[in-house]
């Protein structure tokens, strides 16, 4: 019925370790991560949409870019991530909607 103490302390540290960044992702009213994938082309151009980003929208795409696989790996080199509106990361060159939601879960959003 209670959360369990390393529940608790898991908490607490995600919520501290969010303070320190000058960006965050909130979830949408379905309590789902704001990442969407945008097949076009007839299927031959495939986008990861990363909605609603609050802060320095600019920190995020570049943590993103360098983060989210390892540096020089083959994907490190297809990621293209441009900020679109004032709130909106696109991402090209690969399916990587999974690989954005685990990053973002690991920052604690």
């Amino acid at each position: 019925m209670f959360p369990s103490i390393a529940t608790r302390q898991l908490a607490t540290n995600t919520a501290s370790s969010l303070r320190h960044l000058p960006y965050s992702v909130p979830r949408n009213s379905n309590g789902s991560l704001p990442v969407y994938s945008d097949i076009r082309n007839g299927g031959s151009r495939y986008l990861i949409l990363l909605k609603n980003i609050k802060g320095d929208i600019n920190t995020l795409r570049n943590d993103l870019a360098s983060s989210l696989f390892e540096p020089g790996s083959d994907q490190t080199a297809r990621l293209k991530a441009v900020i679109h509106r004032q709130d909106t990361i696109i991402l090209t060159g690969g399916r990587w909607k999974q690989n954005v939601m685990d990053w973002l879960q690991q920052k604690g959003f």
